[in-house]
Parts: C-alpha cells; sequence; structure tokens
C-alpha cells in the first residue's frame, strides 16, 4: 500500500489548486475542491480550506458557497494576472484518433477564442459520454486543454489509451497511475506502465446550448 499524502503536502496542493481557478475567474465550491482531490468525504475538503483560511492563505465570504478568494496580496497578483490575459485563437479538434498528438492536430475542426496570455500549448477537445459528469464535463462539452506529458494527482486530464482519448482524474499510487471517472456507471482504468499518454490537463470547460458548432455535431471523445 503507497504511504498517504503527508496532510501539509495535500493542504499546499489544494491551495495551488483553488489559487489557480481563483486567476481563472471561477472560485471553487468545497464540493468542487472534494471532487478533484477524490477526498471520500466533503468533510476533508472542507478542513483543509479552513486551514488556508486560518493561515491567511485564503479569505471565506460566509454565506457563499463560491466565497473563497486570496486576500489583499493575493488579489492584487489576481488583477495583475488578468490584466496580462489576452483573447487568443486555440485550435477546436474532433475525435483523437490513433497516433500521437502531431495525428490529433489532423481533426482541426476550427477555432475558438479562450482568455490566455498566449495561445501555445493550448487546444480544445469536444467531449462525447458522460463519464465525467458529476464534476460538470457532459456530453457536447468542449474543455480546454494545457498540452503537457504530466500532470499533478487530482488535475483533470485528457489521455491517450488504447489509440483513443479520454478525459478522467488523473490519481498517482507510486509508480503507477489510475484514471477515475466522475460516475459511478464507469469503472477506474488502471493502465499498464507505458500504456497510458498524457495528451494535456483541462484548464476550462465550455457548454454551448445554441447557435454553436461545438455543440452541433455530436461526434468528439469518450468522456
Amino acid at each position: 500500500m503507497a504511504p498517504k499524502t503527508p496532510p501539509g503536502e495535500t493542504r499546499e496542493r489544494v491551495y495551488r489548486f483553488v489559487r489557480e481557478q481563483l486567476l481563472r475567474g471561477k472560485p471553487p465550491t468545497v464540493r468542487e475542491v472534494q471532487a478533484a482531490f477524490g477526498f471520500r468525504a466533503v468533510q476533508s475538503a472542507r478542513a483543509h480550506l479552513e486551514k488556508l483560511v486560518e493561515e491567511g492563505r485564503l479569505t471565506k465570504e460566509s454565506g457563499r458557497s463560491r466565497g473563497y478568494g486570496l486576500p489583499a496580496a493575493g488579489r492584487a497578483l489576481l488583477g495583475a494576472a488578468r490584466r496580462r490575459l489576452d483573447t487568443v485563437l486555440v485550435p477546436l479538434l474532433g475525435q483523437v484518433q490513433a497516433g500521437d498528438f502531431t495525428t490529433a492536430l489532423q481533426e482541426f475542426e476550427g477555432q475558438i477564442a479562450v482568455r490566455a496570455a498566449s495561445a501555445e500549448g493550448l487546444f480544445a477537445l469536444r467531449v462525447r459520454g458522460e463519464s465525467m459528469k458529476d464534476v460538470g464535463i457532459l456530453p457536447h462539452d468542449v474543455v480546454v486543454v494545457r498540452q503537457q506529458p504530466t500532470a499533478e494527482s487530482g488535475e483533470v486530464v485528457v489521455a491517450l489509451l488504447d489509440d483513443e482519448a479520454t478525459v478522467k482524474t488523473l490519481r498517482k499510487r507510486g509508480r503507477r497511475i489510475e484514471l477515475h471517472p466522475a460516475n459511478k456507471a464507469f469503472s477506474v482504468i488502471v493502465p499498464e506502465v507505458g500504456q497510458c499518454q498524457l495528451l494535456g490537463k483541462v484548464i476550462e470547460v465550455r457548454r454551448y446550448f445554441e447557435g454553436s458548432a461545438a455543440w452541433e455535431d455530436p461526434g468528439g471523445f469518450p468522456g
């Protein structure tokens, strides 16, 4: 059995996750933190958040589910980061076929606008399937992904497995990785060492209700 992660290390990862979400303008709820880190009980996520508030690294506005924020110094950093963001165009891809990322680029469908410092390393994919519905990633959604070969345990990633791309929550167990769904109807995927390639980390989810080609085409990759 792999040793448990020290509480301080987990809390630091929770802080980085919340801070990143705040920089994106999307304050997370306690349950979203729970889902991102795979805590069995929502109280575990709340305990880490309350400790970060006690340490002065986060603030909490009572009575609001998305009431976590950054203290004054952090808000100044947040403002500066937002001022550095531009509207950039990133490629929207369909289903990722067999092969490496270069092959995936052959499925180019168009571009979508994203607020980011640069378009470099960013791409978007269309979701097919319901395996991540409990964290709010639904069929026909578009996920914006930062291309990177590694990710932290608890982050939502796009992985290439058996010539098919899938979006799942990454969990690290020693040298092995697991791909966890957010839907009890689906099983955890435990790939053999070297069988799975990470294409990138999901940094944004888009939902289109009408009037968008990103919504009208039911294609995409399995959730």
